[in-house]
């Protein structure tokens, strides 16, 4: 013990240690923001916010104590949130100065990068308009404003809302637990968004406004291209699904979180359950009936969806309604298609991609299905995984009365059945369009509803911890952007499994394992964001989920599901 120690005076300064371990030292209270333009990293992309310690953290966030700082940017998915909101924000800022008289509300998003909004009450905004708008934004990031975080106590804060005709908040928070609300302001205008904000306008120069339908669409950089603002490509059948999805909402009664909390809260959730299913029946029946009708002609029904999407029971509840117009349906394997794992591609790192479409064996595939086709018997392959190879398999002949089901991820690709005649192909998107969200600025994602619905069900039906799920879900979401969504336009018809209830049947189930995730990982970063999430829901009692059809999507995750064994196709 020779180190020797001696009296000191308290250090009035902190010390920030970033990546490349270098140190930088600043007055305590100094901005996390300083820091990082002291230490001009450079990275790909914008810096928006920071992991210090391992906890999510703003860039105006000022450090009182000694940190480690890694940046984090628009092409993480933390970073491209913050961008968003943020941008989400200014607009919302920019038509309060400008239409004093109107609000805008945050429908849904585009597949592009970017948000369809409208001007409310006013359905029809004009070009003019937009041009203002536009204009007053870029203003706006020229000055470089600071965007504040304002803590005001909640009766201040739902007054404000109510008087601003910002109902849907007021009566969001009107059960808040804290008796405080913390707001951002941003040159006089003031609101509440679910998640951080960059600490200035000069971040958000990357962005675009364009008019679309009855409104516009906010663009933005994707996080896979996070510098460049992609190619506007319009998609009018995914718009018709959100637009079809917020009259639901309408007839269910539920236009917001807030309405469904009521709904839960004074005993209306048989009646909203009973609804939602029945308008799943609905789409089933006319996708049903669409095949039906072209019954002579169409011989493949092509499936495919992104993760936990629910395209399993979509699929067996299409085959019994395929049934019930007698039509047998007949099902196929893609994962059988697989090459031999030693043809297999590697990705980028070096690793077997079995998600690209040349980790399947398009040529015999698409033999196959001429045959087929054609009224010949083809052997299948069986793919055996202990292997990797390719094995032969039962024999298979399409009878006049039978229908091809085939669901996978690349069951949309046009090199999958080229060659094949388009009028015997019928294809199918499915995924959870979610439209309900928590009032008219701050959006439910998609990806969050089936990320929870993943999470429930890999806990219950195999083995995998909410962090396990958490950890692979990037991975998961690459190959869908990859894989997956370049094709949806392809489809005949697309599928909303989305369930105006589901977030209260799911938060019960899911906030326990978010709970379980290792505090200090990464996974807890997303798991915390998940929990302050679903905070805004009230929960299902355990008595209300009988209501839930045991057919239905959700039962796919929550458990229950009466088709979990049954194979209508043998």
């Amino acid at each position: 013990m020779n180190k020797k120690i001696i009296p000191s005076t308290p250090r009035t300064t902190v010390q920030a240690v970033f990546p490349d371990g270098k140190t930088y030292e600043g007055t305590r209270g100094t901005t996390i923001e300083a820091f990082v333009a002291a230490a001009n990293l450079q990275t790909k992309a914008q810096i928006t916010a920071v992991l210090m310690n391992g906890r999510l953290r703003e860039l105006s966030y000022p450090l009182q104590q000694d940190a480690t700082l890694v940046p984090v940017t628009i092409n993480a998915s933390d970073g491209s949130r913050i961008y968003r909101r943020s941008l989400s924000f200014l607009m919302i800022a920019a038509a309060s100065e400008l239409f004093p008289d109107r609000s805008i509300s945050i429908q849904h998003s585009m597949p592009f990068g970017g948000y369809y909004c409208e001007m409310r009450p006013f359905n029809n905004v004009s070009a003019a308009d937009l041009d203002k708008l536009r204009d007053r934004m870029r203003q706006l990031i020229s000055d470089d404003l600071p965007i504040t975080q304002i803590r005001i106590p909640l009766d201040e804060a739902l007054q404000f809302f109510r008087d601003n005709g910002d109902h849907e908040k007021a009566e969001l928070f009107a059960k808040r637990r804290k008796d405080y609300l913390t707001v951002y302001e941003l040159n006089g205008t003031q609101d509440y968004f679910h998640g951080f904000m960059v600490p200035r306008t000069g971040y958000l120069s990357l962005f675009e406004i364009r008019p679309y339908n009855h409104g516009f669409i906010l663009q933005f950089p994707r996080r896979q291209a996070p510098n460049i603002l992609q190619a506007f490509t319009d998609e009018p059948r995914l718009a018709h699904v959100f637009q079809q999805y917020d009259e639901w909402l309408q007839i269910i009664g539920v236009p917001s979180v807030a309405a469904l909390n009521e709904i839960v809260r004074n005993g209306r959730v048989q009646e909203t359950i009973l609804v939602a299913e029945a308008l799943h029946q609905r789409q089933l029946t006319n996708i049903s009936t669409a095949i039906a009708t072209r019954r002579h002609e169409v011989r493949i029904v092509l499936i495919s969806g992104p993760s936990s999407a629910g395209k399993t029971t979509f699929s067996k509840r299409l085959a019994i309604q395929l049934l019930a117009a007698g039509i047998r349906p007949v099902a196929i394997g893609m994962d059988n298609y697989f090459v031999d794992r030693r043809e297999t591609p590697l990705d980028e790192n070096g690793e077997l991609d079995f998600e690209t479409i040349e980790a399947v064996n398009i040529p015999l595939f698409r033999q196959h299905m001429r045959d087929l086709l054609d009224g010949k018997t083809i052997t299948q392959p069986r793919f055996n995984f202990h292997t990797g190879t390719s094995e032969a398999g039962d024999p298979l002949k399409l009878e006049s009365d039978e229908i091809l089901i085939i669901e996978g991820i690349h069951g949309l690709n046009p090199r999958l059945v080229e060659g094949l005649s388009a009028n015997a192909l019928y294809r199918v998107f499915i995924s959870a369009f979610t439209q309900l969200n928590l009032d008219k600025h701050n959006r439910v994602p998609t990806t969050d509803t089936r990320l929870l619905r993943r999470i429930v069900r890999d806990a219950a039906h195999r083995g995998y911890t909410a962090a396990d799920t958490i950890g692979r879900w990037q991975s998961v979401r690459r190959g869908e952007k990859r894989h997956i969504f370049p094709n949806q336009h392809y489809a005949d018809a697309f599928f909303n499994s989305a369930l105006v209830y589901e977030m209260a049947a799911l938060k019960p189930l899911a906030y326990p394992l978010l709970l379980q995730v290792e505090p200090g990982t990464r996974e807890r970063i997303e798991a915390n964001r998940l929990l302050a999430f679903l905070q805004w829901f009230d929960s299902i009692s355990t008595d209300d989920l009988r209501y839930i059809a045991s057919d239905s999507i959700l039962r796919e995750f929550v458990g229950g599901s009466t088709l979990r064994d049954y194979e209508p196709w043998k």
